[in-house]
């Protein structure tokens, strides 16, 4: 019972599907090779509308139930992009690209919704509307902004819409889920300080903005250590620092890159606020003046309660009571199907992709024992929220 037969049957085709992503990697919107290959399978197995270029290079295939009166629709997202790396491993079925490769396993996730789709398109053993989503440009790009600006919710009537990502680290065949902030908000800062640059050996008659960077620096980890809650979660890392290009001139200007991480709007409210403040303040006291150039990435992917508790129980039809954690703790990385989130209630769920290299590692590959399992809960998902009269 926990795979679908239909679906185990169907795992050897998967495979070959998801090979052929992984030799084939595309980045950000530029997935029309992928893309292209998407929209002919569903159009192949029959779906009953077939659309492309949405949010730029999205693709998306609706199928409708042996009947429709439930009036309802769910949505099933999977994302199609890969990353700027050189692949480190010597599978077969290796990345030709130079430079690209499948580091984080969007090539599993489209094969696993286009294995759910020919089921579906098969069977359509339900009673409302699927809408399967494939989406570009996770990677930093903000595809699934780009699909939602476009109309991808209204123009399909989605009610509710459900994400899966392969996790490293757990058993394949086990599921993780949890109820509220799942994967954090990411946001990204520039500070440019603006001091009196001068000789090293004649430093009062500078402003120097090594030491004003410095003290910034130190200054924002006070964020987390004494404004947040220690119960809340928020991370802020400066990452790169610029100043100066000679060992004997103190430097006129000194830029600061980093990111900030939360898990509630609130906390990321915060964080912001006294960024600002800190930089400011900082500089001033020191003669100093900066400029913070704020930027708000992918928000909170925040799990609706009500939708995590009936996909934790489908996962269980699939992997078994034991085979679900609904304990797991976020992740202070971030995901863009919190803009598909913020639309419509639904949930987010990691699939096991087994003892293997960590995603954006070079040595990654996506695991094909787990895609029967992902296939069967994507169907499962259709199945049991728009079950057949």
């Amino acid at each position: 019972m926990p795979i679908i037969n239909r679906v185990a049957d169907l795992a050897p085709e998967i495979t070959a599907w998801r090979r052929d992503f992984h030799e084939n990697p595309e980045l950000l919107f530029d997935v029309h090779r992928t893309a292209g290959i998407v929209a002919e399978k569903l159009k192949s197995f029959g779906c009953d509308e077939v659309v492309t270029g949405l949010g730029q290079t999205g693709v998306v295939g609706v199928i409708r139930g042996r009947s429709n009166n439930s009036g309802r629709v769910i949505g099933l997202r999977a994302d199609m992009d890969a990353l700027p790396i050189e692949e480190a491993t010597d599978v077969p079925h290796k990345s030709k690209v130079p430079g690209k490769m499948h580091a984080c396993g969007h090539d599993g996730h489209t094969a696993m919704l286009l294995g759910a789709a020919k089921y579906l398109a098969e069977t359509r053993n339900f009673d409302g509307t699927a809408v399967m989503i494939f989406q570009p440009a996770e990677e930093g790009g903000g595809g699934g902004d780009a699909m939602v600006k476009d109309g991808l919710m209204e123009r399909f009537g989605v009610q509710e819409v459900y994400g899966m990502h392969n996790m490293p680290g757990i058993p394949v065949g086990h599921f993780a889920i949890r109820p509220g902030p799942m994967m954090a908000s990411a946001d990204r800062f520039t500070i440019n300080i603006e001091g009196k640059g001068g000789h090293a050996a004649m430093p009062h008659n500078c402003i120097d903005t090594v030491v004003v960077a410095a003290h910034v620096i130190t200054a924002l980890q006070t964020i987390a250590a004494r404004n947040a809650d220690p119960l809340d979660s928020v991370v802020v890392s400066v990452c790169t620092v610029k100043a100066g290009e000679a060992f004997n001139v103190i430097p006129q200007t000194a830029m600061l890159l980093g990111t900030v991480r939360t898990l509630s709007p609130e906390m990321r409210d915060l964080a912001e606020t006294r960024i600002r403040a800190i930089v400011e303040n900082v500089c001033a006291a020191f003669g100093a003046k900066a400029d913070v150039d704020y930027d708000r990435g992918y928000p909170v992917t925040m799990n609706d309660p009500e939708k995590t508790e009936f996909m934790a129980e489908v996962a269980r039809a699939v992997a078994g009571a034991n085979g679900v954690d609904t304990t797991v703790l976020p992740l202070m990385g971030a995901e863009d199907f919190s803009y598909m989130l913020e639309e419509r209630p639904g949930a987010y769920i990691f699939i096991g992709n087994g003892d293997t290299a960590g995603v954006h590692h070079p040595a990654y590959d996506f695991n094909d024992e787990a895609s029967p399992y992902g296939v069967s809960l994507w169907a499962k998902i259709i199945e049991t929220g728009m079950p057949a009269r």
